[in-house]
């Protein structure tokens, strides 16, 4: 677009998401939930409402109902998991998630890996990161590493969630993702 700005436009009105966070493990508790806490409070941080945070284990039905709950959910407009995207046995969150998926957003996951090949190298290739859209809300699942969250929400998602961002971001899509 010609003349369009790239980057946030301090010029434009901020406008906050409701965001739940989800983590997905076998172990953690909000005790000792880093990933959890660390993506908690970016969230808060950059502005945005944390509009809840769970832990549940690596369990299709559990990891599923969560995640739709908060589809359903008219005060979610965002949903981000950590946790259970590996390629061990227990890792099935993309499993269990996008079976939900109206649409998936495939360049997440290749925005993700180029972003994350800069931190850890070849090791992305054990990330299965994915992410779409279902009720017009935006879901994305991250890994459980707290370097996997601070890379895909401070380089990737943080920065599309932000409705000053340019040439486009995904707030101003919101509106419209239940169109018919």
């Amino acid at each position: 677009m010609k003349g369009s700005k790239k980057g946030i436009d301090e010029s434009k009105e901020f406008k906050p998401v409701r965001i739940a966070v989800l983590v997905v493990s076998d172990t953690r508790t909000f005790d000792d939930d880093t990933s959890g806490a660390l993506l908690a409070a970016r969230v808060t941080d950059a502005g945005h409402e944390l509009a809840d945070r769970k832990i549940v284990r690596d369990e299709i039905p559990a990891i599923r109902a969560q995640v739709k709950a908060w589809i359903d959910a008219p005060d979610v407009d965002v949903v981000i998991s950590s946790g259970g995207t590996g390629l061990t046995g227990r890792d099935i969150t993309p499993e269990a998630i996008t079976p939900l998926f109206e649409k998936t957003i495939e360049g997440f996951s290749h925005v993700f890996h180029m972003v994350s090949f800069q931190s850890v190298g070849l090791s992305t290739l054990a990330s299965r990161a994915v992410a779409g859209t279902a009720n017009g809300t935006f879901i994305f699942a991250l890994p459980g590493s707290n370097g996997a969250v601070k890379d895909g929400w401070d380089k990737v998602i943080c920065p599309q969630l932000d409705s000053r961002h340019g040439p486009c971001n995904l707030v101003e899509l919101m509106p419209r993702l239940t169109e018919t």
